[in-house]
């Protein structure tokens, strides 16, 4: 169990303007410590997108969170986007890292083998992400992340993103070493608005690691 707080990153629903979502995702924000958040767009006009993104920028850096646009990196250059996040080895993750980096961060995900993913690791990339949906909004089992998660915290220095389908999945994927938390429908489809769910995920994690500090605190009394 990791004596670190893991930190939220937060993923937008599929957005084809700011204006309907701004409030809702600027109040988000301000409810809890978020470090990242990953912007899913599904406008084709160029010109929507920009704004759209540049929009939810300037409310994610009043509120200190990096900004990532989905998949895109041309256009994450063109909005000063903090990075992109990736889906899959290839040629598009070597291209993004190629225009991206070193300044802005490059994440990616959709890695369905072991094999992808430590190929993606030893490149020049930021976080890897495990558990989330994929294009057609498939999941794999919330065990079959947390096994990834753990297995991948154990061994390698690369940052890890374990996705959490509900926020009862906080607390396994936070023990099992993730050092971010990603939170989608989680969190905005929550009932209670974001902002709650967004709270309730933060003190889970905080929980843990409090939980792993006393664990240690009371080993080394008795050693």
């Amino acid at each position: 169990m990791p004596e670190f707080i893991a930190r939220l990153f937060l993923i937008t629903p599929v957005l084809t303007e700011a204006p309907s979502f701004v409030e809702q995702f600027a109040a988000a924000l301000s409810s809890a410590d978020v470090a990242c958040v990953l912007v899913r767009h599904g406008t084709r006009d160029d010109r929507a997108a920009k704004a759209l993104l540049r929009e939810l920028a300037s409310v994610a850096q009043l509120h200190g969170a990096a900004l990532l646009v989905d998949s895109d990196p041309r256009l994450a250059a063109h909005v000063d986007a903090d990075g992109v996040h990736m889906d899959g080895i290839g040629d598009d993750l070597a291209e993004a890292i190629e225009r991206m980096k070193p300044d802005r961060i490059v994440g990616c995900g959709s890695l369905q083998l072991r094999d992808e993913a430590m190929t993606a690791g030893e490149g020049d990339i930021d976080y890897v992400m495990f558990g989330e949906p994929d294009r057609d909004g498939a999941l794999p089992t919330q065990a079959e992340t947390l096994e990834r998660v753990q297995w991948w915290a154990e061994i390698f220095n690369v940052p890890c993103v374990g996705f959490a389908q509900t926020l009862a999945d906080v607390t396994p994927l936070a023990e099992a070493g993730a050092e971010f938390i990603a939170l989608g429908d989680a969190a905005w489809g929550d009932p209670r608005g974001a902002p709650v769910a967004l709270s309730e995920a933060v003190d889970a994690m905080r929980a843990v690691a409090m939980a792993a500090r006393a664990a240690a605190a009371s080993e080394g009394a008795g050693a």
